[in-house]
C-alpha cells in the first residue's frame, strides 16, 4: 500500500501543489513531499485530515493506495481483473469543481 502515491495522484487530478495541500493540512511543505515520496509514513491523524482538507472519504485514498503486493496470491487474478476499474471509479469521485479548490484563495 503506497499511500503517499495516492496522496500525489489525488493532490495532482486535483491540479493542487504540495505547498497548498500542505498549508491547508498544516503540514510543512517538506514532510508533504516526505510522505509523497515514501521516505515518511503519514499519520492515521494526517491522512484524516488529507481527506478532510480534499473532501474525500478515507477509503478513497486506501483504494488508489493498493497495490499488488497487497493482495494474497490466491486472489491476484481477481485483483488484476478488477482493480483498475475500482481505482478508475475512485478517482472519478475525486473532482476539482466538485471541490471548489482550482482557484481558490488560501
Amino acid at each position: 500500500m503506497n499511500i503517499g502515491l495516492a496522496i500525489k495522484s489525488i493532490r495532482k487530478k486535483l491540479s493542487i501543489t504540495q505547498y497548498e495541500l500542505a498549508d491547508r493540512c498544516e503540514l510543512s511543505q517538506t514532510s508533504l513531499s516526505q510522505i509523497e515520496t515514501g521516505v515518511k509514513r503519514p499519520s492515521q491523524r494526517t491522512i484524516s485530515r488529507v481527506c478532510m482538507v480534499l473532501d474525500i472519504p478515507e477509503s478513497i485514498i486506501y483504494i488508489v493506495a493498493m497495490q499488488e503486493a497487497d493482495v494474497p496470491p490466491s486472489k491476484k487474478g481477481v485483483y488484476e481483473l478488477v482493480y483498475p476499474s475500482i481505482k478508475s471509479l475512485a478517482l472519478q469521485m475525486v473532482s476539482a469543481e466538485h471541490l471548489g479548490l482550482v482557484g481558490e484563495v488560501a
